[in-house]
């Protein structure tokens, strides 16, 4: 067993040493690919963090000053349970819940975030239209909600989500085609690869086969190579993905606080999931690649 092994990995990476250019252009091929998965999976979980605080429905959201009493917030629950023909339902986010998802909103914004507590946070309230209500109505609303007591700023949906949902269908649909070229570019160039070395070994193969060796032992140090073709571009593109977010990161701090692209960037270690989706993705790649060039072309 222990020979079987020596012989799989010895084949296998005299394969990547005999055909180094083939090899160098398919793992640099499938590293590229892979970063542009990795960038769209980003990129969209940016764009969910920002139209994270609309979900549900919710087209308006007004802040309240922190600390405000509950006789306060009494005010502002009958002025939207007033608003009834207008309003669907809505929701009083607390403290808490008001500061998990500044969590989110601001994640690019560390030095504002610092400063918030449990004590100083805005509150908020999630309004629901009812549906079909006209935007111009909503708008009335909106202002005023603003005059009520306490409430020091009111948000309203309309422009923000369609100006997002655009850049997140523009940039997403895009990146991902890009991406999907660039990987089946990828397994073409793997599938040329094994293909090559299975032909300048068509010889030593034969001898294998008049001595007893079955296609299976002859084929695993191919598909190996292919696999790890696709896991080593994996693992670059993981490289680059971190090296891209960091400086991302880095780089949204030193803009203006309130610019809007705090959100953008990913943190709870979502980019470590994509590293991993990444690297099963590179490797399915690889496998099938090479699955398909040694099976097809191993009868030489």
């Amino acid at each position: 067993m222990l020979s079987r092994l020596r012989y799989i990995f010895r084949e296998t990476f005299d394969s990547f040493r005999r055909n180094a250019t083939l090899t160098m252009a398919a793992i640099i091929t499938a590293a590229i690919s892979l970063l542009g998965v990795g960038l769209t999976l980003l990129s969209q979980q940016g764009f969910d963090n920002l139209l994270s605080k609309w979900e549900g429905g919710v087209e308006m959201i007004i802040f309240v000053n922190a600390g405000a009493s509950a006789d306060q917030l009494g005010v502002i629950d009958t002025a939207l349970g007033n608003a009834g023909t207008f309003v669907e339902e809505f929701t009083y986010c607390d403290a808490v819940c008001s500061l998990n998802e500044a969590q989110i909103v601001l994640a690019g914004e560390p030095g504002t975030l610092a400063l918030l507590d449990l004590n100083n946070i805005p509150t908020q309230y999630k309004v629901v239209p009812t549906e079909g209500t006209d935007v111009e109505l909503l708008r009335q609303l909106e202002g005023a909600f603003a005059e009520l007591p306490n409430v020091f700023n009111v948000q309203f949906a309309e422009d923000q989500i369609s100006l997002i949902g655009q850049l997140q269908d523009f940039f997403g649909f895009r990146l991902l085609l890009l991406s999907i070229f660039l990987l089946l570019a990828a397994i073409l160039l793997i599938w040329n690869t094994v293909r090559t070395a299975i032909f300048a070994r068509r010889r030593e193969i034969e001898v294998m086969k008049l001595v007893g060796a079955t296609d299976w032992f002859i084929r695993v140090p191919f598909m190996l190579e292919g696999l790890l073709h696709g896991i080593i571009g994996g693992v670059l593109a993981s490289g680059g993905l971190w090296a891209w977010n960091s400086q991302w990161t880095s780089g949204v701090g030193e803009f203006p606080e309130g610019s809007g692209f705090a959100a953008l960037v990913v943190t709870d270690g979502y980019d470590k999931q994509v590293m991993l989706i990444m690297l099963i993705i590179g490797a399915a790649a690889g496998a099938i690649g090479s699955g398909i060039a040694a099976s097809r072309f191993l009868d030489v």
